[in-house]
This record gives structure tokens, sequence and C-alpha cells, in this order.
């Protein structure tokens, strides 16, 4: 079992890196907003404010490097690159599902990051599902002891699951355990999807269970039912498969949603973001941080420099569209009435 985690893990960096992973037809719905520009800003470029105060932690921006990987070789270089660029920018940081350290100390480097992060707030990862397959509040404590971590993130992967040769498939009466890890951990406990969004219904749900911030990761990124289907072996799920190239929630409703039924909510937008734009978008309809995966890949098995570069590109892109439009701080674009939405502009 442990070497089957393993290679799947390195699959799926492989295949994030090399694949075509990304839905069919599918978009964020983040085109569909468009800033106004603003030809007198009154501000000075050089003033402009992206800290943010996220879970009680202080952020140099409102950045979260999204869980992604971690239990493989690849993952070793991969965590501690994102690791070293996250504490030097003052981004928060998700690491991958952290299953394979509970069963070996195989690749404990590529989890144990708090060397190369000390200060920055680190989340750790596990699947919902795996409280129906003998885990439990005391195996995600003995996570966080291990990794000396700030919050625990409970992913929900339903489909990937079902396409995935020998998926977790029993997702029943899930919520109750999860709110037993909530009472139980003294830790924020956070919940994700992976790529198919969660909608307003359910975060409300999981809020009331006691979730502390939800991450919507949304339709319009990468889609773990084609990155599956392309590891499967299995020709009756591959041609199944085929049927939910667009399948999900864009980002963008999920944002609208979740946020309709949770003013308050701390919510975390990720999937498919591509750029500091996307994440000005995300800010403006209701998100409070915006989360990066895909995207810092590519620069994480290069080195911490590449992926501090990406980075800085990503936060430049943000002050520019905040430049653009005269918000000199996050409270600013949060609150703009610059922008477009659907061709319906919020300055008539």
């Amino acid at each position: 079992m442990k070497k089957e985690i393993n290679q799947r893990k390195t699959e799926h960096i492989r295949l994030c890196l090399t694949g075509r992973v990304e839905g069919v037809n599918k978009t964020t719905g983040l085109e569909g907003i468009e800033f106004i520009h603003n030809a007198l800003p009154e501000i000075n470029f050089h003033d402009i404010d992206i800290r943010i105060s996220f879970l009680g932690r202080e952020l140099k921006a409102p950045f979260l490097v999204s869980s992604m990987t971690g239990g493989t070789d690849l993952a070793i270089t991969i965590n501690q690159n994102l690791a070293v660029a996250a504490e030097e920018k003052g981004w928060a940081l998700a690491i991958g599902s952290t299953r394979a350290f509970l069963e070996s100390d195989a690749y404990k480097e590529s989890f144990l990051l708090r060397e190369q992060a000390p200060t920055a707030p680190l989340i750790v990862n596990l699947g919902a599902v795996q409280l129906n397959y003998g885990y439990g509040p005391e195996e995600c404590q003995q996570i966080i002891d291990k990794t000396n971590a700030d919050s625990i993130v409970l992913h929900l992967n339903s489909l990937q699951e079902a396409v995935q040769d020998g998926g977790d498939l029993n997702f029943e009466n899930l919520l109750p355990k999860i709110e037993k890890v909530c009472k139980t951990l003294e830790v924020p406990v956070g919940v994700k999807e992976v790529g198919f969004g969660i909608d307003g219904t359910v975060a409300e749900k999981l809020y009331n269970a006691g979730i502390a911030y939800i991450d919507v990761a949304g339709a319009g990124g990468t889609s773990w039912s084609q990155v599956e289907k392309l590891r499967s072996r299995n020709p009756l799920k591959k041609r199944a498969a085929e049927a939910f190239n667009s399948w999900g929630i864009p980002t963008k409703d999920c944002i609208v949603s979740v946020r309709s039924k949770l003013p308050n909510v701390p919510l975390v937008a990720s999937g498919g973001m591509k750029n500091g734009m996307d994440a000005a978008k995300a800010i403006t309809i209701g998100a409070d941080m915006v989360g990066f995966a895909r995207h810092l890949l590519k620069a994480a098995t290069e080195s911490a420099e590449a992926v501090i570069e990406t980075m800085e590109q990503i936060e430049l892109e943000l002050k520019m569209t905040m430049f653009g439009i005269g918000a000199k701080n996050i409270t600013e674009l949060k609150n703009t009435k610059r922008v477009s939405v659907m061709g319906k502009s919020l300055l008539e």
C-alpha cells in the first residue's frame, strides 16, 4: 500500500507537469469579470499594501501555496523549494495529503518543512474520506504534532476517487466525523475541494459542523478526473471519465455561492488561478485569500529562486491591478465599484 501511494503521487506530479489535465470547455468564470480603469488613481504605486490577516496570522500577501504533493522523492524537492519561497515572500503554505507520512517515514523530508519555513503559516492535508477508513482526530493530531502545523485541511475528492483505480468510495456519514475532528483539535480545521468546487449549501453544512475556513477549489484549472483518467489502467473507467471532462462548479460561482450563505467565513479561492489579476477578481467578489498550485509547480521542480520569481510576478500583477483602479490596500480592493460583472458595471 505504501509503495502504491508513493507511486501514485509521483505519477500525479508528472501528469500535472506534462499532461493535458485541465477540464474541457470549463473555465473559472473569472473571465466574465473586468475592472474599470481609473485614469486618476490618486495613489502612489509604492504605497500599495497587500498585507492581510488570515485566521489570526499576518501575511505579507493574500496568497496561499495550495496543497499539491508529498510522499515521493520528487515531492521533497518541490515542497522544500515551495517552503523556502513561502517563508521569503510571506505566503501561507499548504502541503499535499499526509496519509503517506502517517504510514511511512520514507519521504518524511517532503512533509517536515519547518526548517525551511519556520514562521510561514503551515497547513497540512488529509482526505476527509479517510475518516471512514480508520482515521480520526487522533491521527489528525499526530499529523499536526509531527509537522508542527498551524492548521489541517480536509479535502473532499469524491469524483477523483470514483475515477481512481482502487479509489476510496465510502463517503457516507462523513459530516459528523468531520465535526468530531473540529471539536477535538485545538488548531483550525479547514475544508477544500480538489478542483470541482464547493457551493454555498455544502459550505454552510461544513461551517455549522465547526469548519474554520473554506477553500472552494473550483473548476477551471486542473481536473482530477482527467488526471486519474490518464493514470487508469481500467478501460471502462477511462471511457466513463470522458463524460466528466467539463464537470464542476466554476471558481467564480463557488465564491459567490459560499459568500451568499456565509458572509463572514474565511474564504480561500483556488482552482485555475493563473495570475495576480485573477486573484484580484476573486478578492473583489468575496475571497479573503487566493491559492495557487499548478501555476507554481514547474518552478518548484527547479529552485526556490524560480518559485520566488513566479510569486513576485503574481504580486506585481495584483498591485498593478490595484493601481489601475485606485485601490491602495486589500480592503479597498474588496469594496471597489470599479468592476464590471458579466457586462454590468457596479459604477452604474
